[in-house]
C-alpha cells in the first residue's frame, strides 16, 4: 500500500495467510492420495517359496524360454495344449490392482489371473498366463519387475497375444472367414524364422505384448509376438486353436504334449 507521500507500507492480511494455509493442506492431501493410489497400483509378484529363497540370494531364475500369453484365447491355448500335463508346477503370480482389473486383492496362485508355471523336469522353462487387465502406467512395471527375476542369457520369449480383428488395418477387403488368422513380430535378436507372416503397417501390438517386446529389443533378447486377429469376442475353441502352429517352435518339453482331444473354452 502506497501513502500520499509515495511511501511503501507492507500490509497484514489474515484473509490471504488462511488462504495458503488452507491452500497448503489441499495440496498436501492431494499429495498423500496421490502416493496411495501408487501403491495401490503398483505390481506386486509373489514366487514360491524355493524361488523367493533363491532370488533373496541374489540368484536369477535360470530361464531359457519365457512365453507369455496375453489374452483369454492365448492362455487357453497353452492351458489346453501344454499345461494340461503334470509336468507343470505354480511357480508364482503377479498383482496389479487398477479400475478394470481386481487381481491385486490377494487372491491365491490358482484364482490369480497372472499366473506363472514351471515346468517340472526342465525348470528354465517358464510358461506366464495373463487373462487380467494391465493398466498403461503399470506396463513398464511389470516387464521390468518380471525380467529382473530372469536371467538374460540366451533367454528366448515368445509372446502369444489375442487382438479383434476389427484392430487389423489393411487396403484390401477383408472377408469374415479370413479371421482368424496370425501375424508376428519380432526383435532384432530373434534369428528363427516365424510361424506366420510379419505384421504389416501401419498395424502395431500394444498392451503387454509391446512392452515386453520393446524390453526384449532394448536388452537384445530374443523375442517374437504371435498375434492372431479374431472376429469373435471372448474365448473361442477356433481362435484357441489358430495357435498350434506355435507349438513346433517351442522346446521339446513343451511339444511332447499330445494335444486335447475336445477343446472347451
Amino acid at each position: 500500500m502506497a501513502t500520499f507521500f509515495g511511501e511503501v507500507l507492507s500490509v497484514y492480511s489474515r484473509a490471504v495467510e488462511e488462504d495458503d494455509e488452507e491452500e497448503l493442506d489441499e495440496n498436501e492431501e492431494d499429495e498423500q492420495i496421490r502416493r496411495e493410489l501408487e501403491e495401490k497400483r503398483a505390481v506386486h509378484l509373489h514366487w514360491s517359496p524355493e524361488i523367493t529363497e533363491s532370488l533373496r540370494s541374489g540368484n536369477k531364475l535360470q530361464c531359457s524360454s519365457f512365453i507369455l500369453a496375453v489374452g483369454h484365447n492365448a492362455a487357453s491355448f497353452l492351458s489346453a495344449y501344454v499345461l494340461a500335463s503334470a509336468n507343470w508346477d505354480a511357480a508364482g503370480r503377479a498383482l496389479a490392482w487398477n479400475e478394470r482389473s481386481r487381481s491385486g486383492t490377494g487372491q491365491s496362485g490358482e484364482e490369480s489371473a497372472c499366473v506363472f508355471y514351471r515346468h517340472k523336469d526342465d525348470p528354465s522353462v517358464l510358461i506366464c498366463n495373463v487373462t487380467c487387465y494391465i493398466a498403461e502406467d503399470q506396463l513398464f512395471e511389470w516387464t521390468e519387475k518380471v525380467f529382473d527375476c530372469l536371467q538374460s542369457r540366451e533367454l528366448a520369449v515368445t509372446v502369444l497375444s489375442d487382438r479383434s480383428v476389427a484392430d487389423y488395418k489393411t487396403p484390401d477387403y477383408l472377408s469374415s472367414s479370413s479371421a482368424p488368422f496370425l501375424r508376428s513380430l519380432h526383435s532384432s535378436a530373434f534369428g528363427d524364422r516365424p510361424v506366420c507372416p510379419s505384421l504389416e503397417q501401419p498395424n502395431i501390438i500394444t498392451g503387454l505384448p509391446a512392452a515386453v517386446l520393446n524390453h526384449c529389443q532394448v536388452h537384445r533378447i530374443a523375442a517374437v509376438v504371435y498375434q492372431c486377429y479374431s472376429d469373435v469376442a471372448g474365448p473361442d475353441s477356433v481362435t484357441v486353436e489358430n495357435y498350434k502352429p506355435v507349438l513346433n517352435k517351442l522346446g521339446r518339453s513343451i511339444q511332447g504334449n499330445s494335444p486335447p482331444n475336445q477343446l472347451i473354452c
